[in-house]
């Protein structure tokens, strides 16, 4: 796999570039029955170390991919404090699917969390995104209840992360 994994600035020309792709294809493929996307992006300024930090996917120079992850409140139901980082805006454009791009991109999110003393990484997903669905569970991503209020989602998940 030629594809490589970079931590950048959210701000970026080819950041804007993916995640309009990502929204414009949400957006087109959200589920009707679910009511209308809400086309909402995280500020940039989430996305910067100590509290968070955005990925790119290039494959031989071009961006195919991205995510970002970015600190959230400590679970106020845990027994022990949980440091949480979440996963936002993870997204494969369609000539980079099927080369592992999204692997990497968690695999990189997951490490960067660790180093940033995360204990836990959720995100949240829609249940139409089958393959996202796959990919998390087989990650060791488990269902929680709800951390968020995005009328997006229909699937809230939790992994414990080792620092």
């Amino acid at each position: 796999m030629s594809v490589e994994v970079r931590t950048v600035p959210a701000d970026l020309p080819e950041v804007d570039v993916l995640l309009d792709a990502y929204l414009d294809e949400r957006e087109a493929t959200f589920p009707s029955a679910q009511g209308a996307y809400s086309r909402k992006r995280t500020p940039a300024a989430e996305f910067t170390p100590p509290n968070g930090v955005f990925a790119v996917a290039y494959d031989g120079g071009v961006a195919v991919g991205c995510g970002g992850l970015r600190r959230i409140a400590d679970d106020p139901d845990a027994t022990t404090t949980d440091v949480r980082f979440e996963v936002k805006h993870v997204f494969v454009t369609p000539a980079g699917r099927g080369k592992g791009v999204a692997t990497a991109l968690m695999d990189a999110l997951e490490r960067e969390g660790a180093a940033l003393g995360a204990t836990s990484i959720v995100l949240d997903t829609n249940d139409s995104l089958v393959a996202a669905g796959t990919m998390y569970r087989s990650r060791g991503y488990e269902r929680v209840a709800p951390f968020n209020d995005n009328p997006n989602a229909t699937t809230w998940f939790r992994k414990p992360v080792s620092r």
